[in-house]
């Protein structure tokens, strides 16, 4: 047989199977393409935040990072939420979870006995001995965080301090320097929650 003609025959079997495998070939559950989630896209679209806004100054020193809860989700969303209400960006957000996250784990803790830092309580480990309020009002993240980013906003300059500075300005701790270790986590959390 001549090579052309077998060569021809091969190659028109072939694309007739392939045309009839694209065109006629049912197409199964298997090989349809998969549906796709709409609160999956919605979180993708959410996760869209700035990041250089996030931490425009870099990290300092080496970072921890803690594994969080549904408690401690639950109380960094209520602290981007009362961020938000105070009118304040996702930088602010980014300090005052990292301060959360120093002084309470981003849990809301109550009076710890003899663990206890003086009168300190809640999420910022604020004490209604210095005027934070009451211990009702500091155990209540939204307050809590409202009392913070108040006393954040009196800081001159604070958008272009190191977050350690900005935070510590704020909550005068007898370990400054232990804010700037949480800066990346808070980052990802605000990342993560800002526009849930």
């Amino acid at each position: 047989m001549n090579t052309t003609i077998l060569r021809k025959s091969v190659l028109g079997i072939a694309g007739l199977a392939f045309a009839g495998g694209v065109f006629a070939g049912p197409v199964t559950e298997a090989h349809a393409a998969p549906a796709v989630d709409a609160k999956a896209v919605a979180v993708v679209q959410a996760d869209k935040v700035d990041k250089g806004k996030l931490i425009p100054h870099g990290v300092q020193g080496k970072q921890s990072r803690i594994d969080v809860g549904d408690e401690q989700t639950a109380n960094v969303k209520a602290i981007i939420a009362a961020t938000k209400k105070s009118g304040m960006d996702e930088r602010a957000a980014v300090v005052a979870i990292a301060t959360s996250l120093q002084e309470s784990k981003l849990e809301n803790l109550g009076h710890l006995g003899e663990r206890n830092d003086f009168d300190s309580q809640g999420l910022f480990q604020q004490r209604p001995s210095s005027g934070w309020g009451t211990v009702e009002q500091i155990t209540d993240p939204e307050y809590s965080t409202m009392a913070f980013l108040k006393g954040l906003k009196q800081v001159d300059g604070w958008q272009d301090m190191p977050l350690t500075e900005a935070a510590q300005t704020v909550q005068v701790s007898a370990y400054p320097d232990h804010y700037a270790q949480w800066e990346q986590q808070a980052a990802d959390l605000v990342a993560k929650h800002w526009n849930n």
